[in-house]
């Protein structure tokens, strides 16, 4: 058996990303689950890229702050103590506007965890 208590800002931030993220499965060698904390600042966004993965399922708990996630049909505001999730095959970009107050804090969860996000290209000229 094994337990673990972590603190996300005791873990290194993930290099080449658009935002502050700490892999807590990266940290832990999780093999089943994506587990990371995001710090979002104004302006940035979440992931790398607007994509979608072919088989992952994925949540974002937003713990502080207000998250924006666009789609392809709308682009949804997640308050603070509400989660997001996204099912296999379906677009986002989750991001904070830049004329946003605060800085946006949210608990990503996702299995499988080797399962890339493909790019989108909202406009269709991929």
């Amino acid at each position: 058996m094994s337990y673990h208590v972590v603190d996300p800002d005791d873990i290194d931030p993930t290099d080449d990303y658009p935002c502050d993220r700490r892999s807590i499965a990266d940290a832990l060698d999780l093999a089943n689950l994506t587990l990371a904390v995001f710090d979002i600042a104004p302006g940035e966004d979440l992931a790398r890229q607007y994509h979608y993965h072919e088989t992952r399922e994925e949540a974002f708990y937003v713990l502080d702050g207000e998250l924006h996630v666009e789609t392809p049909a709308e682009t949804f505001v997640v308050p603070e103590d509400r989660l997001f999730v996204v099912e296999p095959d379906s677009p986002i970009r989750p991001f904070n506007p830049a004329d946003a107050d605060e800085s946006v804090r949210v608990l990503g969860i996702g299995a499988p965890p080797y399962d890339p996000g493909l790019p989108f290209d909202p406009d269709g000229t991929e």
